[in-house]
């Protein structure tokens, strides 16, 4: 029952995934009207050469035939010719030379064309990959199925490109196989039937193996982007200093195997039916053509037709049974193809939640009152804990307020929700009077600026690793030196071989990594570079040794003077140059106040005050 009940659904889903070559063709079109419009007219021209080439065979056999039973044709070569008995094979083999040198060009003509055009579709879908992923909220990204989705679309906007050369190639067989189907609906149209009738099973049986083949691909998807990570962790130069020390290779490599050899069994079993279920129905076929065959011979011998028509006609049948087979076969794969074509399609329906509303209002500059959290609450998708809860509390414009607590004390979610990275699902968060839902949400973020602790470190020059922080000002050369010089980043692009224009990273050749400490400096040039109304940053010194943490906080101060400031930081000899410092505990705040009332307060910012300088004595 459960075994009818997946073969119905697995059916369902392939008629309904069908409706995904519409928007593909569309996507096409619009990738280029032109190369499109050439394919299918290069397509249309080459789909009638094989019916006459065919058809110039059987009159060139006639005429040979006619012309080797006339009397008086005993002669030379050169007496035939001259006399034109040859007129009328020499003029059918010159039009059978100029039509196999038609199908040759337009075979090559089609092929330039469709592989430029799936290049150029190639690069647009990547492009309309990467534009949605962007739009979406960063929660997404923290959901491990739509990391499956995304996984899926990222290998479907690629591997795709086959599927417009299949839908122009079956398009051009069945103009093809009309042209057939009329030659031999001239001489035996219940050839047809019967060649329709022994193809069907096989059709069938690949439409049902190309749907099993989507359902395992389907299923894997997380184990598949679990052998990719750990092949790129067995294998890379980000893992390769601990797989060296802590010796693991060998769990990597057993790790790896055991994944791949389950999905090789599970491809195996899959490839084995289909080899033999196709072979068995393939041979229906078989018995189909030669059984029309001898048919055809038999009428042949009894002079209903002559051997060009016998020729023909079994070409015509051969060739009409194989084109068949092909469209039917390529209408199971184009079925398959589709139904691949929905893990594209349904990522680009994720919608996001956080967005512009419309007719939103630009972030006032300057900002005036400042923020106000009015009993914010928070809680990550799926998590029954709450990350923050019961936040009420402002944050004045042009304050600087240091972040404390524990690791899981909401530190950095607070600041998620600052940026509006999230939307809080209790109370509302106000800058200037106004929930911040109310502001266009690219001119916030363009108002904020956020170092993470967990920055990321682009494979790009060292210029650009700077001008992340305003990309749209890459070309101010002067402000990304303004930025480096402000982080001490300057110290540390002087020593590179080629300064500004040094690749960073080991991905890419002449590639130069830097030490932890140097790319944070790095990424704090990514604050300056942004002159940002509010400043954020997670853990800003982490890397850093304590001389490097001293200069850094003595410009620090200077990027803070007139702006919003927020900074969370494990250091407390880095937060006592905070107005006032918020102690976090369990997502609610415990404690507010300066350094000095808070430890004169003895409460628990004192006591991991204490903790901290006691590791110190």
């Amino acid at each position: 029952m459960k075994a009818d009940a997946q073969k119905k659904q697995s059916l369902r889903q392939r008629v309904s995934a069908l409706r995904n070559l519409g928007p593909f063709l569309k996507q096409v079109w619009q990738t280029s009207p032109a190369l499109t419009t050439a394919t299918v007219v290069l397509r249309l021209a080459r789909a009638t050469l094989p019916v006459a080439m065919l058809y110039v065979a059987k009159l060139i056999i006639d005429e040979v035939i006619a012309l080797a039973g006339a009397s008086g044709l005993n002669v030379g070569l050169g007496e035939a010719w001259a006399g034109g008995a040859l007129d009328q094979l020499a003029l059918l083999l010159a039009a059978e030379f100029g039509l196999a040198l038609l199908s040759d060009v337009l075979g090559r003509a089609v092929g330039f064309v469709d592989s430029t055009l799936s290049e150029l579709y190639v690069n647009a879908a990547s492009v309309r990959l990467m534009e949605h992923a962007a739009t979406l909220d960063l929660e997404d990204f923290e959901d491990s199925e739509l990391q499956d989705q995304l996984e899926r679309a990222r290998r479907q906007s690629s591997g795709r490109s086959a599927l417009m050369g299949q839908l122009f190639g079956q398009a051009q067989d069945i103009v093809t196989v009309i042209a057939f189907a009329a030659g031999l609906m001239a001489y035996a149209p219940w050839l047809i039937g019967l060649m329709l009738v022994a193809l069907l099973p096989a059709f069938l049986g690949e439409m049902h193996f190309n749907a099993q083949g989507y359902a395992l691909n389907f299923h894997w998807t997380p184990e598949r982007r679990e052998l990719d990570y750990v092949r790129q962790a067995g294998a890379s130069v980000e893992t390769a200093k601990e797989v060296k020390i802590f010796g693991l290779e060998g769990f990597f490599v057993a790790r790896y195997r055991m994944l791949a050899e389950k999905f090789y069994r599970a491809n195996r079993a899959l490839a084995l039916r289909r080899a033999a279920w196709g072979s068995v129905l393939s041979l229906l076929g078989t018995a189909g053509y030669y059984g029309a065959y001898a048919y055809l011979a038999w009428r042949t011998v009894h002079g209903d037709f002559s051997v060009g028509d016998l020729t023909f006609l079994a070409g015509s049948f051969l060739r009409l049974r194989s084109l068949l087979e092909s469209i039917l076969s390529g209408f199971s794969q184009v079925a398959s193809q589709a139904l691949y074509l929905d893990d594209l399609y349904s990522f680009f329906d994720i919608q996001p939640e956080i967005l512009s509303k419309p007719g939103a209002r630009p972030v006032p500059t300057p900002i005036r009152t400042g923020f106000v959290f009015e009993d914010v609450g928070f809680r990550y998708p799926g998590v029954e804990r709450w990350a923050v809860r019961h936040l009420t509390f402002t944050l004045k414009a042009g304050e600087s307020v240091a972040l404390v607590g524990e690791n899981g004390a909401g530190k950095t979610t607070l600041a998620k929700l600052l940026a509006r990275l999230y939307d809080p699902d209790e109370g509302r968060i106000l800058l200037d009077g106004v929930d911040l839902r109310d502001y266009d949400l690219d001119d916030l973020r363009a108002n904020i600026g956020v170092i993470f602790q967990d920055f990321v470190r682009f494979n790009l020059n060292a210029s650009d690793n700077i001008a992340i922080g305003r990309i749209e000002a890459r070309d101010d050369r002067e402000r990304i030196i303004e930025a480096a010089r402000r982080s001490l980043a300057d110290a540390v692009i002087a020593k590179l071989p080629k300064g500004y224009e040094q690749p960073l990273g080991k991905r890419f050749a002449q590639g130069v990594d830097l030490s932890g400490g140097e790319w944070q400096k790095l990424a704090i040039a990514r604050a300056y570079m942004r002159q940002a109304q509010v400043m954020i940053l997670d853990e800003p010194t982490a890397a850093l040794d304590a001389r490097s943490e001293f200069e850094v906080f003595e410009r620090f101060k200077e990027l803070s003077q007139g702006r919003t400031t927020v900074l969370i930081s494990h250091r407390f000899s880095t937060v006592r140059m905070a107005d006032r410092i918020l102690v976090l505990e369990h997502g609610r705040i415990l404690e507010s106040g300066s350094h000095e009332q808070l430890l004169a307060a003895n409460g628990r910012y004192a006591e991991l005050f204490n903790l901290q300088a006691e590791g110190y004595r």
